[in-house]
């Protein structure tokens, strides 16, 4: 496959993710007397991942996400020459996603998108109003669990065919753990899309939604290589 179908492929997942979990998010979530809340929301990013993988998981290895393309990268499974050129496409498919939503966002009459428009935070633009550090640790370990339900998923010892369904369930109870505390990361792309066109207190609280995730991301892998590791007799 060449890299170009690649990138083409990471473009478009990253662009559903975004638009279908965010989408989730700022359509449906607290829509009148039927908003699908926290549990749909969380189910939404799930399905975006497990639709995603068994689409074009043969194509690219379906990544979506700056964080698993470095955590896969760190655990020996991706070549670093790829890596600058995987999470460009991601980052544009993000903010493709996060367009597309504001058009249809804003066809809602009282539409106001420096509400939040499903942009990730801390402190006062937490959902639940955790600080910094809470903010900073749940991003982390949720990143390095999503990144350890890849890696072992997609270990050539696993059972065959049931990667799609363990990662996208993966990330629908990482959503339901931490929705409240950062309104859920993982992903920097997911974050840069939004974030764009929140502007303002997104755009000043981004950096965090992409140290945080790399960091987990990148002792997952660095973890999960060495689980990997034969033991010698």
């Amino acid at each position: 496959m060449t890299l170009t179908k690649k990138l083409a492929a990471e473009f478009i997942g990253t662009f559903w993710l975004v638009l279908g979990g965010c989408g989730s998010a700022v359509l449906a979530a607290a829509f009148p007397d039927v908003g699908i809340g926290l549990l749909g929301v969380s189910l939404a990013f799930g399905l975006t991942v497990l639709t995603m993988a068994f689409a074009i998981g043969h194509i690219s290895g379906c990544h979506l996400n700056p964080a698993v393309s470095v955590g896969l990268w760190s655990g020996g499974r991706f070549p670093a020459s790829e890596l600058g050129s995987y999470i460009a496409a991601q980052v544009a498919g993000g903010l493709a996603g996060a367009a597309i939503l504001y058009v249809i966002a804003s066809g809602q009459a009282g539409f106001d998108v420096t509400a939040g428009f499903a942009s990730n935070g801390y402190g006062e633009h937490s959902p639940g109003g955790y600080s910094l550090i809470a903010a900073l640790v749940t991003e982390i370990v949720m990143t390095f669990m999503f990144l350890i339900i890849i890696l072992g998923a997609t270990d050539k010892r696993a059972p065959v065919g049931f990667a799609p369904i363990a990662i996208g369930l993966g990330l629908t109870l990482i959503h339901l753990i931490s929705i409240p505390v950062t309104n859920t990361s993982v992903n920097p792309a997911r974050s840069t899309g939004v974030a764009i066109f929140q502007g303002d207190w997104a755009l000043s609280q981004l950096w965090l939604f992409w140290v945080a995730p790399i960091v987990g991301a990148i002792l997952a892998g660095v973890i999960y290589k060495w689980f990997e590791t034969e033991e010698k007799a």
